[in-house]
């Protein structure tokens, strides 16, 4: 099938357009090129690479169908002493709103999960300098114990390696031991910019680049399923976010181990990082440029959390085929000035208004209804 070019007088940038519809995989230079289009061409140009990579998905139904889960992000503590300038919710132990989660507490908001069809937890939490290796791996037992149906999908790399630093143990010996207690999957939290120029100057007492993809390739070759994020628009350059696609698209040739894609803005309230924000037209112009660039991810993601439903609806038209949680609880974007709601029906009412299937799914975008 031929792409068929607007009136541009530019042979190089024609053969780019086909390339990309044909579902060549591009370079940096041709991703920046590619970024300087309007918004609506890079726009269908994702849409293409979409429908490639789902093409065979769900018995053929991929580009049919929009999914999500139904799960809840769950803190088991706000103390952390890493200090990214881009964060509100860290507390130091002093802080009078300072918190450890019980395992009475866990088990409500478990409970409560499992009551609205939830599948999962997302359990991250701050970098606590007095926490015990037995405490967590206490935590994971318990809640497999008690709901062997639930996935926990749990502690970034930048965890794993405040980890490492503290329990002065290996990451592969640490996820070990973490998955013998109960973990079943690793998000991409901490990923921020994949590059460290960038890292130091919002971030830079956390996980380097070359630390945060460490932990995702042991954790691909252990066989557990990771996720990939991205944060942006604060301190670094459209460059510096094409150099983070690379890093994980790379690292996916070698592992395939990623399940999803997902990119948000940097949300600014009550945080120290003085930059400039970004608003949803350059959410939507990044999010696309990801779906063509990642050509080895099968799903990307649409932020809605921090973009509000009805941008996070528009992005499913500019390369997502996922709308994400529901979110039944969401505590660090909202403290940094997101405050966005979404219940199961709002996710039926937006995907069937695009003309797609809504159908919920788990960690491993199958299908549980």
């Amino acid at each position: 099938m031929a792409y068929i070019a607007p009136m541009i007088c530019d042979a190089s940038m024609d053969a780019l357009l086909q390339k990309v519809w044909d579902g060549a995989r591009i370079d940096r230079a041709e991703a920046l090129r590619l970024y300087r289009l309007s918004l609506e061409e890079l726009g269908a140009l994702a849409q293409r690479r979409r429908e490639l990579a789902k093409a065979r998905a769900y018995e053929g139904r991929g580009n049919e169908v929009v999914t999500y889960i139904v799960d809840r992000n769950i803190n088991y503590t706000n103390v952390c002493n890493v200090y990214c300038k881009f964060c509100a919710f860290y507390r130091t132990e002093k802080d009078d709103d300072a918190y450890v989660i019980t395992h009475d507490e866990m088990d409500r908001k478990i409970e409560e999960t499992l009551a609205h069809g939830g599948t999962q937890i997302l359990l991250q939490g701050g970098h606590h300098p007095k926490l015990t290796l037995d405490w967590y791996l206490d935590l994971l037992a318990h809640i497999k114990a008690k709901f062997p149906a639930i996935n926990i999908h749990g502690f970034s790399p930048s965890e794993f390696i405040h980890f490492q630093k503290v329990f002065n143990l290996p990451v592969e010996d640490l996820i070990k031991q973490f998955v013998a207690a109960g973990l079943g999957s690793i998000p991409g939290g901490g990923a921020e910019i994949l590059v460290d120029r960038v890292r130091q100057r919002v971030a830079p007492l956390k996980a380097t680049t070359d630390e945060w993809l460490g932990v995702m390739d042991t954790a691909h070759r252990l066989g557990l399923r990771t996720s990939a994020t991205m944060m942006f628009g604060h301190v670094e350059t459209v460059e510096d976010r094409i150099e983070h696609f690379d890093r994980v698209r790379t690292q996916q040739d070698k592992t395939g181990g990623f399940t999803a894609f997902i990119c948000w803005t940097y949300q600014p309230e009550h945080t120290r990082l003085r930059a400039p924000t970004v608003g949803a037209h350059e959410y939507l112009r990044t999010q696309a440029l990801a779906r063509v660039f990642l050509d080895n991810f099968e799903n990307v993601q649409s932020s809605w959390v921090t973009q509000g439903p009805d941008i996070g609806q528009i992005a499913l038209k500019f390369g997502a085929n996922d709308l994400g949680s529901i979110m039944l609880e969401e505590n660090v974007v909202s403290q940094a000035g997101a405050s966005f709601r979404m219940s199961v029906a709002d996710m039926h009412r937006l995907i069937r208004d695009l003309g797609y299937e809504p159908r919920q799914r788990d960690n491993w975008y199958r299908l549980v209804n």
